[in-house]
C-alpha cells in the first residue's frame, strides 16, 4: 500500500482492493455454488449431506459448544464476513462513498427501494401463510460478489462511478440485513448471556477510546463476544458487526485515510480469506439442491416464485424507479458517464441476492423443504438477473461522446473524486 502524503493523489487502495477481491471471489463462489450442485445430483450426494450434518465441538471447562460442520459455517465463519461488512460500512460512513449526505441519497435511496419491493412482491403470495411469510426478508439483499463478478466480465465497458453505486447499495442493502436479522430474527433471548455480551463491547469500546491500536485485545475480546452473543439467542453473526464498530479508524487532516489505522489493517487482512475461502465455503455448503422431484411446477410454489420475482422483478424496480426517480426530482446526479439503460442493467444485477439470501432463508425457515425452496427461488431469480443485467449492459452505451470515454487513468482518477 502507499501511505498517504501532502500534496499526493489519496491512495484508492481500500475501494481498489474491495472492486477487486470481491469480483475475483465472485468466479470462486459462481464455482462452489455450481460444485454443490453437481455432488448433490450424484452419488455423492450422501457424503455430502452427511458431512454438512456432521457435530463437531469441545468443552473447556463451563464452556461447551457442539454444533454440526453447516451451523458452524454459518454461524461461526460468516462471523467473520459480517466482520468485514461492518468495517467495510464504518469505513464508507466515516471516511468514504457514505460520508456526506450528498453521496449517500442516490444509493441510499435506491437501496431502500430495492428493500422494499421484493419484500412486497414476496407478501402478495405468502403473507396469508404464517409457515412462509416469515420469509419475506429473503429476496431483500444483493450479492455484491456476484454482481461485481457479472461487471468484470464487461471490463471497461461499465464506467466506473456505476461499480462505486453498486458497491453502495451493496453495502447499505448489507446494513439493512444486518437491523432485519436483529429485529425479525432473533427467537429468544437469554438475558444473562445478552448482559456479558454487553459487558464485553463495553470493554471494547473503552479500548478504542484510550486510543488502544493494537489489534489482539479487539480479536480476542471479539471472540468472547462471538460466544456469548450466540448464547444470548441474538443470531452469533452480529457479534462480528459490533466489533466492527469498535475497531479503532484513526485519521487526521494530514492523513485522512491513513492505511495503518486498526480498522485498514484488518480490512485488508480479511479481504482475500473472506472473498476466496469464507463466501465461497458458505455457497458450497448452503447451495447443494437435489433436483429429485424438482420440476417446473415446483417453481410456482408461494416461497420459490415470491423470492424469485422478488430478486428478479421487485429489485430491479425497486432500485431503478427510485433513483430514476431521484435523478429527475434532481435531488441526485446520474453516476458520472452513465446512460438510463447502463443505471437499470446495474438495477437489475441487484437481484443477485445468493449469499444473503441464502443466510436469511436458513433463519426463516426451520423446515428443510422450505428451505430447499428458497435455494430454487434464489438461484432461479439470481440466474435471471444475472442474465439479463449482463445482456442490457453489454448492449448499453456510456452517455458520452466515444471520443470523451475515460482511459484507465482517467478512469482512476474519477474514483478518486468519487472518494473525496
Amino acid at each position: 500500500m502507499t501511505p498517504f502524503q501532502p500534496g499526493r493523489a489519496r491512495p484508492l487502495s481500500a475501494l481498489r482492493a474491495f472492486l477487486q477481491h470481491e469480483a475475483s471471489g465472485g468466479y470462486v463462489l459462481m464455482v462452489a455454488a455450481a460444485l454443490a450442485l453437481i455432488i448433490a445430483n450424484t452419488p455423492l450426494a450422501g457424503v455430502y449431506f452427511s458431512f454438512l450434518g456432521h457435530h463437531l465441538g469441545f468443552s473447556l471447562g463451563p464452556v461447551s459448544l457442539d454444533e454440526s460442520v453447516l451451523h458452524w459455517i454459518n454461524d461461526g465463519l460468516m462471523a467473520v464476513f459480517f466482520l468485514l461488512v461492518g468495517l467495510e460500512i464504518k469505513r464508507e460512513v466515516l471516511d468514504g462513498q457514505l460520508s456526506r449526505p450528498s453521496r449517500i441519497i442516490l444509493p441510499g435511496m435506491a437501496a431502500l427501494g430495492g428493500v422494499a419491493a421484493p419484500a412486497l412482491i414476496y407478501l402478495i403470495f405468502n403473507a396469508a401463510n404464517p409457515d412462509t411469510r416469515s420469509g419475506w426478508a429473503i429476496p431483500s439483499a444483493t450479492d455484491i460478489a456476484f454482481a461485481l463478478g457479472v461487471l468484470a466480465l464487461l471490463g471497461p465497458r461499465v464506467p466506473t462511478s456505476l461499480k462505486i453505486f453498486l458497491t453502495a447499495i451493496a453495502i447499505m442493502d448489507d446494513l439493512a440485513a444486518i437491523v432485519i436479522i436483529a429485529i425479525f430474527y432473533t427467537a429468544e433471548l437469554h438475558l444473562g448471556a445478552l448482559a456479558v455480551s454487553a459487558g464485553i463491547l463495553a470493554v471494547l469500546i473503552l479500548l478504542n477510546r484510550f486510543g488502544v491500536k493494537a489489534l489482539w485485545p479487539y480479536l480476542l475480546g471479539g471472540l468472547l463476544l462471538w460466544f456469548f452473543v450466540l448464547e444470548s439467542g441474538v443470531h452469533a453473526t452480529l457479534a462480528g458487526v459490533a466489533l466492527a464498530m469498535v475497531i479503532p479508524l484513526r485519521k487526521s487532516p494530514a492523513c485522512p485515510d491513513d492505511v495503518t489505522s486498526p480498522l485498514h489493517r484488518l480490512e485488508h487482512v480479511l479481504h482475500k480469506p473472506v472473498a476466496f475461502v469464507i463466501v465461497p465455503l458458505f455457497g458450497f455448503a448452503n447451495a447443494g439442491l437435489s433436483f429429485t422431484g424438482v420440476s417446473l411446477s415446483s417453481l410456482m410454489d408461494p416461497v420459490p416464485l415470491g423470492v424469485a420475482l422478488g430478486l428478479f422483478v421487485g429489485k430491479q424496480l425497486g432500485v431503478f424507479l427510485t433513483a430514476w426517480t431521484i435523478v429527475r426530482l434532481g435531488w441526485a446526479d446520474m453516476p458520472k458517464y452513465a446512460s438510463t439503460g447502463q443505471l437499470y442493467g446495474v438495477a437489475v444485477l441487484c437481484g443477485i441476492g445468493f449469499t444473503m439470501s441464502l443466510f436469511i432463508g436458513n433463519l426463516a425457515f426451520r423446515q428443510a423443504y422450505l428451505v430447499d425452496e428458497t435455494k430454487i427461488g434464489v438461484l432461479v431469480g439470481s440466474l435471471a438477473s444475472a442474465l439479463l443485467g449482463l445482456l442490457i449492459l453489454r448492449v448499453s452505451k456510456s452517455d458520452v461522446p466515444e471520443s470523451d470515454e475515460p482511459q484507465p487513468a482517467a478512469l482512476a482518477d474519477d474514483v478518486q473524486m468519487n472518494l473525496r
